[in-house]
């Protein structure tokens, strides 16, 4: 049984509170087949027993597949170094830098990681890290609602569906209207994009590469935002900034990402962290921290947290720390990761990445029925049409040892024969043949 530190009697005053019955009928929004499974544990069992028990069901889970998923979270190689630094206690056990004189090897590794961020996408200022890709883009979006005191956001239906879906999540209750913008076949529509901007509207929000890996110029949508007033805001693949147009060069008011690609592990779902960069113009309504470097009395250099509009320092209604101050572990691994690679590295790791995909592509196309979402540009990640909902490909795929992508119709109902395939440097040129082998044979 779980531990529950409450009484019966008080589990029924909280439930009566709330205006259910029970604990089943307060979770029944939860599918039952997502709900935890209690453990058929029997008792009195032998500490070796239980961690046998708990191995053999581990076990069960397929962690071996060859993968080729994507969709917003990528498997990389991950130097030895990162662990090896990031690991050392003066690192690893630090803890929230409130007071600067004792913190100052935290505080100047976040300034070292705002400024790496900055660099990589272009833009005038970064903040400490938020928690991962989708809260950044709302924490992105609030921005743009406080500082054009506007509450509706023009939303690219080829941004993250799972993105999307938390945005309109921490929007419900905020009075902030989200209008989507229906993409064609996996590409933005600018044009609409650019007609539903009005001076109501507080920001357009997109996505390059987009959900369906094809690669997007927005300076045109972001230019017409800017002459409403409007934010424009891009969230983007922080490896493939390395090769492609920056937020900087499109001239984005607030760049975001998921920070995931960058010397994080899967893991499962997480911890990640989330990338936010903006123009010089914006910095005052940055959520969450931001490290300065100053200079003392003696002229040494010190760092210190600066504009600090979090609810410890202000009033709370003025406070932008909506969701948290920042991800200092997470981000001091990408801090190490692209330190590590430099701007060459990661750029040979975009290019790298790129051309096994287009490997994929070309043996993937030349089975019966197989062929391009479009003829779009697209980066490691490609939106293929298949001849059978894609959804039965890869359950079939999974028994033959291969994680062949994410079947697109769990996001757009209408598109239940696209399969999204991503390729980075842990897949290797024979793991595309056999994945061409495998699916030929059920094609």
């Amino acid at each position: 049984m779980p531990f529950i530190p409450h009484t019966p009697q008080e589990v029924e005053e909280m439930l009566a509170v709330v205006g259910v019955r029970s604990l089943d009928e307060l979770f029944a929004d939860i599918p039952p087949q997502m709900r935890s499974r209690r453990f058929k544990l029997p008792r009195g069992q032998s500490e070796a027993a239980v961690c046998a028990f708990f191995e053999d069901m581990a076990a069960a889970d397929k962690t071996d597949l060859v993968s080729f998923l994507g969709a917003g979270y990528y498997a990389h190689n991950i130097p030895k170094a990162v662990d090896a630094i990031v690991g050392r206690s003066e690192f690893y056990t630090a803890y929230t830098p409130y007071q600067a004189e004792c913190s100052q090897g935290t505080l100047q590794a976040i300034f070292e990681f705002q400024t790496a961020v900055s660099r990589l996408l272009e833009m005038d200022c970064a903040n400490a890290s938020v928690y991962d890709g989708g809260t950044a883009m709302f924490e992105a979006a609030m921005m743009a609602v406080r500082s054009t005191r506007r509450h509706t956001l023009v939303v690219d239906e080829a941004v993250n569906p799972i993105w999307r879906g938390m945005l309109t999540t921490y929007c419900a209750g905020l009075a902030v209207n989200i209008k989507t913008v229906p993409q064609r076949k996996g590409l933005s529509d600018k044009q609409a994009l650019c007609a539903a901007l009005d001076r109501d509207c507080a920001a357009v929000i997109v996505q390059n590469p987009n959900f369906f890996g094809f690669i997007e110029d927005y300076t045109s949508v972001f230019a017409k935002a800017g002459e409403l007033k409007a934010f424009g805001i891009i969230s983007v693949y922080p490896v493939m900034q390395a090769v492609l147009k920056t937020p900087g060069e499109m001239n984005a008011a607030v760049a975001v990402a998921e920070g995931q690609s960058l010397g994080q592990p899967l893991n499962f779902g997480g911890p990640y962290l989330g990338l936010m960069a903006c123009k010089k113009e914006h910095i005052r309504q940055f959520p969450g921290r931001i490290v300065g470097r100053a200079t003392d009395l003696d002229g040494k250099t010190g760092y210190v947290l600066t504009l600090q509009a979090r609810e410890q320092h202000i009033r709370r209604a003025k406070a932008t720390s909506n969701i948290c101050s920042n991800q200092a572990l997470c981000a001091l691994r990408a801090l190490v990761h692209m330190s590590l690679l430099g701007p060459e590295g990661l750029a040979r790791q975009a290019e790298h990445n790129m051309h096994l995909t287009r490997q994929a592509v070309k043996q993937l196309t030349a089975l019966k029925g197989v062929e391009l979402l479009n003829n779009a540009p697209y980066g490691n990640e490609v939106a293929l049409c298949l001849p059978e909902p894609a959804e039965q490909i890869v359950n079939a795929l999974i028994a033959k040892g291969f994680a062949a992508g994410l079947p697109v119709g769990r996001y757009y109902p209408d598109m239940e024969n696209i399969l999204l395939l991503a390729c980075t440097e842990v897949n290797r040129a024979e793991h595309i043949a056999m994945l061409a082998g495998a699916m030929g044979g059920l094609l």
